[in-house]
């Protein structure tokens, strides 16, 4: 029986146990999967590469943005910056002009004041300084023909005329006080007059008054107000009327009261003769040549 089945298994042809083309169509399935998988992985590796460079692109463009947005960002800060130093120094600016506004409306208000007190006080020197008469009547009146101060009137000099030169030398600035004899018409019958070579001794002090000897009005005037002169000097002398320069002149009796010239009149008249005293400032003197 064992026989028999051998036999019939020898009796089998070779082809029915030929695997080749098994085979063959196993290796042909490999290769196509494998190919497929390298083709799979080579598309995988192409898209990673297009991502990659796409990426990189991107990056570049991105870089290159980056740069752009950093040097905008630096013109910016620079701008930004250059327009906070001209705030700053609009700033500062207007604190200065706030500050010369001030200061200009201070020296305006100052100039204002100064105007006002110049126009003040061009007005007051504009006004006529007063003119102080004292009248040759009654207590102050002169000897006839005299320059000799009655008592009353050397106290009155001493005491109230001081206090008046005073007041209206230091008002207006006035140093200069003139000192004008008037007198009368009546004819002046003394004897010859000798102030030609005594004048400038008593003028100085070195010799009195009464040595003087008048030979016509204008020589009476003239010592009256030189008498006048010096009593106002001796005060002076006592720490008195300070800067104030005294002249002594003579009108004799060419001007009135009135202060216009006078007509021919030998008659006495007591409201003619009288002592003048007027102010002055003291100014430059021009020489004509």
């Amino acid at each position: 029986m064992a026989i028999k089945k051998r036999i019939k298994y020898q009796d089998v042809p070779e082809e029915t146990l030929n695997i080749w083309p098994s085979f063959t169509d196993l290796m042909a399935n490999s290769f196509m999967i494998i190919s497929l998988f390298l083709l799979l992985a080579l598309f995988k590796s192409l898209f990673l590469k297009y991502t990659a460079d796409e990426t990189k692109l991107n990056l570049s463009t991105t870089e290159q943005q980056v740069r752009l947005l950093q040097k905008e960002i630096a013109l910016l800060e620079k701008d930004t910056k250059s327009k906070r130093e001209s705030i700053n120094r609009l700033k500062e600016n207007s604190l200065d002009l706030r500050n010369l506004s001030s200061n200009l409306q201070t020296l305006l208000e100052r100039s204002n004041g100064r105007l006002n007190s110049l126009e003040s006080e061009v007005q007051r020197l504009k006004s006529a300084p007063p003119v102080v008469v004292i009248q040759d009547s009654g207590e102050y009146q002169f000897a006839s023909g005299s320059a000799s101060l009655p008592q009353e009137l050397k106290n009155y000099i001493a005491t109230n005329l001081v206090e008046r030169i005073e007041s209206i030398s230091k008002q207006r600035n006035l140093y200069v006080v003139e000192i004008i004899g008037h007198t009368d018409g009546q004819v002046n019958f003394g004897s010859a007059g000798n102030l030609d070579q005594q004048l400038e001794a008593v003028a100085l002090g070195k010799q009195p008054i009464n040595t003087l000897r008048p030979g016509s009005n204008a020589d009476l005037g003239l010592m009256r107000a030189l008498e006048v002169v010096k009593q106002l000097q001796d005060a002076q002398r006592q720490g008195r009327l300070e800067g104030v320069q005294f002249r002594a002149y003579s009108a004799a009796q060419s001007q009135l009261p009135t202060g216009d010239f006078a007509t021919a009149d030998r008659k006495p008249n007591a409201s003619r003769r009288r002592i003048e005293i007027r102010f002055s400032p003291l100014g430059k003197a021009e020489t004509i040549r």
